[in-house]
């Protein structure tokens, strides 16, 4: 029997999308100093967008030329401005999917998963910390067992990982020519060098041992985020289908143990507050319950019928599902509903 998974876009399983962005988004990130596309250039002491020197546009003011007004207008265009669309876009981004860019774009969480993936298969467990190893059977039928030897590929994956973010942050600071060419000539300068070892150290700490405690108590991004999507209660959410809870005795809890972010995809919302939209959990649950005729019990769920996942407890999660159903004339369980625009 074919396992079924959750269709994306074009009918396309999810995971593929979300591991083409990724690898699109992390690309983009280490190529975007190096071509121009985004930098903070230390040298000149201003940012380069897109080939183009970004500045507070305050050089005729500092000649003499301009009014303060002048100047005060120019700060705003070339610095509130942006920051305030910038800024603005995150938040409605997040205020209606919730921390999409962590699960879907975010370099540093493309890096926690792969170490997640091969960490377990040295020692069973995603995290070093956590208490019991995960199960070896997959969601879709297969096995992960565990190999010792897995750690020669731990150790090395998230050195190299640790350099790289060092390396590409830098090229974010200085011009990537200069960086480049002084690694493959070996003529780093004092600076250069300190920066590069304390930041591989750094990330290599934090790579090894913390890295899903960063994303979900230290990112900034991912808290706004957060609280910007807590704000929503019609905001895209995991739904579960609480009155189809005895179909979870045939799994095995699929759904926590692949959950990155170490939730319970079945609680209500505020108990998903580091949510990052991955949707492993219901493509766990898709696969767990491929024999099932009702289909899966997570989906995402968005606008009347998220509510219930805001709900404060699972009780009253219960009423406003009941009210849906009256509503719509159909139990909402019946509704898929997708990622949507």
């Amino acid at each position: 029997m074919q396992v079924k998974t959750h269709s994306g876009l074009w009918g396309v399983p999810v995971q593929q999308w979300r591991r083409l962005t990724q690898v699109g988004f992390f690309l983009l990130f280490v190529i975007a100093p190096i071509f121009d596309i985004f930098r903070l250039d230390l040298n000149l002491k201003h940012f380069i967008i897109f080939g183009m020197d970004w500045t507070l546009g305050l050089n005729d003011f500092v000649a003499g030329k301009d009014t303060a007004g002048q100047a005060a207008k120019a700060i705003f265009l070339h610095a509130i401005l942006p920051l305030i669309l910038v800024a603005a876009t995150v938040i409605y981004v997040a205020w209606k999917w919730g921390r999409i860019y962590c699960g879907w774009l975010c370099p540093h969480f493309s890096i926690v998963e792969t170490i997640n993936q091969t960490l377990r298969r040295a020692i069973g467990k995603q995290s070093l910390w956590d208490k019991e190893a995960l199960p070896t059977r997959n969601p879709d039928g297969s096995e992960t067992k565990l190999d010792a030897i897995w750690w020669f590929g731990v150790i090395p994956l998230v050195i190299i990982c640790a350099i790289t973010w060092a390396t590409v942050l830098l090229t974010y600071l200085l011009p990537p020519a200069e960086i480049y060419g002084n690694i493959w000539h070996g003529t780093l300068t004092r600076n250069q060098s300190i920066f590069l070892i304390a930041g591989s150290i750094a990330f290599f700490v934090e790579f090894m041992f913390a890295r899903h405690l960063f994303c979900r108590y230290a990112c900034a991004l991912g808290l706004f985020q957060s609280l910007a999507w807590m704000s929503n209660d019609k905001a895209m959410v995991i739904g579960f289908q609480r009155e189809r809870a005895k179909d979870c005795s045939t799994c095995y809890s699929a759904c926590d143990h692949v959950c990155p972010m170490r939730l319970n995809p079945r609680n209500v919302k505020r108990m998903m507050f580091a949510c990052v939209q991955c949707g492993q959990c219901t493509d766990a649950c898709t696969q767990t319950q491929s024999d099932n005729p009702q289909g899966n019990l997570l989906e995402w769920v968005n606008q009347a019928y998220a509510e219930s996942e805001a709900a404060l407890n699972g009780s009253t999660a219960r009423v406003i599902q009941i009210k849906l159903e009256k509503n719509n004339s159909i139990p909402i369980h019946n509704t898929k509903n997708k990622i949507q625009s």
